[in-house]
């Protein structure tokens, strides 16, 4: 999505949402066996509870996976909406270099950018939602 934006078979691969499994599966493979602790942490506000388990080691490279995934999804559908939207490659390589990095902040300037562009992606009619197959009998 950042070296080669054009290629046909990075599309064809950006375009299924598998492409998250990999990291998702990495998640499972760390989190269900400490699924209980994580549990105990996700579901409270205890911050100090939430800094003991994601500052050791497993809980670390759970938050990691779970992070991957999220900003690979992300990523993702910013790629595919840019396509659409003809957002040049040399603008969106570096942003999504920056999404990986501080996705929030990534995901911001990307959403200003569909603001300020202007431009629906090509098909969808002003209100922003493309025609479903019975509307346009």
């Amino acid at each position: 999505m950042i070296l080669a934006p054009t290629w046909p078979v990075t599309h064809r691969i950006s375009s299924s949402p598998l492409i998250v499994l990999p990291p998702l599966a990495v998640y499972l493979v760390l989190a269900l066996p400490r699924f209980p602790a994580l549990w105990a942490v996700v579901s409270t506000t205890d911050l100090g509870l939430i800094t003991a388990f994601f500052g050791r080691p497993d809980g670390a490279a759970i938050l990691w996976a779970h992070v991957i995934a999220f900003d690979l999804f992300v990523g993702r559908w910013m790629y595919l909406d840019s396509r659409e939207r003809r957002v040049h490659p040399l603008v969106m390589g570096p942003l999504l270099v920056l999404t990986i990095l501080l996705s929030p902040v990534g995901l911001l300037v990307y959403l200003a950018i569909r603001v300020l562009s202007g431009r629906p992606a090509p098909g969808v009619p002003a209100g922003g939602r493309p025609p479903v197959a019975s509307e346009t009998r």
